[in-house]
């Protein structure tokens, strides 16, 4: 299991980049300061370096777990981790994930096959989370589709970058 850490720091970037985008007034950005309730006063208030500098380690938190959901070959290692010879070069253990790795070890290492798992990853894990908070702090439909649509593009491309790239 190789994760590719300057892949995974780059990964990190996506949520800001989007955000950008996705947040911007002309694009999601008005209805979400309506659907929360936000001011414009209220986000001048806020700390930018703090508020970045954690979404970004957050952001790599993420980058690094999506790394076990998109590149399938992380599991063949989990499955045989304890087996005795593993790590020792010769040895039969050793040559058996050698020659796997070399038949299997790029298959569904694609943008495509990475966006499909990280969408899936989006819809399935952060749409539930995001809207079970949002229905106990009696957000609107509104705010769950904006931040829901969100965090599923991000992750699909998280996925995607790391699928292909790492």
């Amino acid at each position: 299991m190789n994760i590719n850490w300057l892949v995974v720091l780059g990964t990190a970037l996506i949520p800001m980049i989007v955000g950008f985008i996705w947040y911007h007034p002309k694009v999601v950005g008005t209805a979400l300061m309506e659907a929360s309730g936000m001011t414009e006063e209220k986000m001048k208030g806020g700390n930018m370096p703090l508020i970045f500098g954690i979404s970004f380690v957050m952001a790599f938190f993420l980058a690094v777990q999506m790394n076990f959901v998109v590149v399938h070959q992380n599991h063949f290692h989990s499955i045989l981790m304890n087996e005795s010879g593993i790590m020792e070069p010769g040895s039969e253990m050793y040559l058996f994930v050698e020659n796997f790795m070399e038949k299997y070890g790029s298959n569904f290492r694609t943008f495509k096959h990475g966006l499909l798992h990280g969408t899936m990853a989006g819809i399935f894990f952060a749409l539930p989370i995001l809207a079970t908070n949002a229905m106990f702090e009696r957000r609107s439909f509104k705010y769950i589709l904006v931040n829901a649509g969100y965090w599923i593009i991000t992750i699909g491309l998280i996925g995607g970058v790391i699928s292909q790239w790492a």
